[in-house]
């Protein structure tokens, strides 16, 4: 009998898992089987002693080449059999509204074949994204309303966003930020860095300064030199973080001169790396994430939860341990922003509730993510996990502790 808490849950697309690579983490260790061979993905449990995941694997080579120009038109795309000449027309209305961008990192790991395929669904663009829902917003997570000088987001006390750039290497389709990155975005310069920096260091409350865009780490190793100097003259600031998916999508910028750049002297360095699916971690991202670990940043996983991407256990679980197995702690699973045209991509918090659930217990906790909704309109996040306890909302009282089989155990009041 399979466990109920096993059984498939077609959220999103069953995950196929790949063959296995050589071990990733290093330089040198490329090679393997095509991304694009699969087998199937089962998840199951034996009755007689704790359920076991059958988890896909990441991938290893591709057929991008490294150094090429990224794919950023309909007709690049279609050129390079990734978008069919028959969808040529509603995509342009799409590419017409929202930047397209897709390097050839990731365009290497596409099945074109595949119509479900997880990382074009990500990057390549799709007709449903013309469909815009009353519920969705320009500025979902409500930045402009947290915005005292361009360039920074202060919705917290002890923390701030620096929007440096409003250009990314790719686009992803679900972005919460569609409506304001592209290309020819203004980068923070001049004076406006200078009154970003300003302002930054005339609130000593602000102890984490969060480099975000766009992607920061499409910016020179001499801009990026820049920007860390001048956040180290801070004195109140202890810790710096950088948001990027460029590891990931173009991981030949990250050489280990650039990995260095990117340490504020005398501060925490943090690198939160985007992923969203296992098969993203082929030989060069495992290179540049160890490049980064090398020069001393501690690094922490951000993904989104996306219908069709990695909506099952299967892929959620092979996701983080591969995080994991890279030196990257698994840190936010987001809930997916109401940006416009992502109606497809997303799914309930009840269901979403269900995926991380049976991840607990099943996983190491190394590789328990947060799984984490924003407010729209810009109240800030909210931890939105599964609860495991119940009855403590009468003082004195006992409570009920859920295992991780579903089964409710008693633990006595204080």
């Amino acid at each position: 009998m399979t466990s109920k808490f096993f059984q498939r849950t077609d959220l999103g697309r069953d995950a196929a898992p790949l063959l296995p690579p050589p071990a990733c983490g290093g330089e040198g260790r490329g090679g393997g089987e095509s991304p694009r061979r699969r087998s199937t993905a089962l998840v199951s449990a034996h009755p007689a002693r704790p359920p076991t995941l059958a988890l896909p694997t990441t991938a290893s080579g591709g057929r991008g080449q490294v150094g090429a120009a990224p794919l950023r038109s309909i007709d690049a795309l279609i050129a390079q059999g990734l978008v069919a000449p028959a969808r040529s027309d509603a995509l342009r209305q799409v590419a017409a509204r929202y930047a397209v961008s897709l390097t050839p990192a990731m365009a290497a790991l596409i099945d074109p074949a595949d119509p479900a395929d997880p990382i074009a669904r990500q990057f390549v663009p799709d007709a449903a994204e013309l469909a815009t829902l009353p519920q969705e917003l320009a500025d979902p997570i409500g930045d402009a309303a947290h915005s005292p000088v361009e360039g920074v987001v202060h919705r917290y006390p002890d923390r701030a966003l620096l929007k440096l750039v409003h250009a990314c290497p790719v686009y992803c389709r679900f972005c919460f930020r569609r409506e304001m990155v592209g290309p020819g975005g203004d980068a923070l310069t001049g004076e406006k860095f200078d009154a970003a920096l300003a302002y930054l260091a005339a609130h000593p409350a602000i102890w984490e300064v969060i480099m975000t865009g766009g992607d920061p780490l499409i910016l020179s190793g001499r801009r990026i030199r820049e920007v860390a100097r001048r956040l180290a003259a801070i004195p109140h600031i202890k810790v710096a973080r950088w948001h990027t998916r460029v590891p990931m999508v173009q991981p030949e910028r990250v050489t280990a001169d650039y990995a260095r750049a990117l340490r504020a002297p005398g501060k925490a360095s943090y690198v939160a790396i985007h992923a969203n699916h296992p098969r993203e971690f082929t030989a060069q991202a495992c290179a540049a994430l160890a490049r980064l670990a090398d020069a001393g940043h501690v690094l922490i996983s951000q993904s989104v939860l996306l219908r069709g991407v990695n909506a099952d256990v299967a892929t959620l679980a092979a996701l983080m341990r591969a995080f994991v197995e890279n030196r990257v702690k698994p840190y936010y699973l987001h809930h997916p922003d109401l940006a416009p045209g992502t109606g497809h991509f997303r799914l309930s918090l009840e269901e979403g509730q269900a995926l991380v659930k049976r991840l607990r217990g099943h996983l190491s906790g190394l590789c328990q993510p947060t799984y984490i909704l924003d407010i729209p309109g810009g109240a800030g996040k909210a931890p939105v996990g599964p609860a495991f306890l119940s009855g403590c909302e009468n003082p004195g009282a006992g409570a009920m502790v859920e295992d991780r089989f579903g089964v409710g155990h008693a633990y006595p009041p204080a």
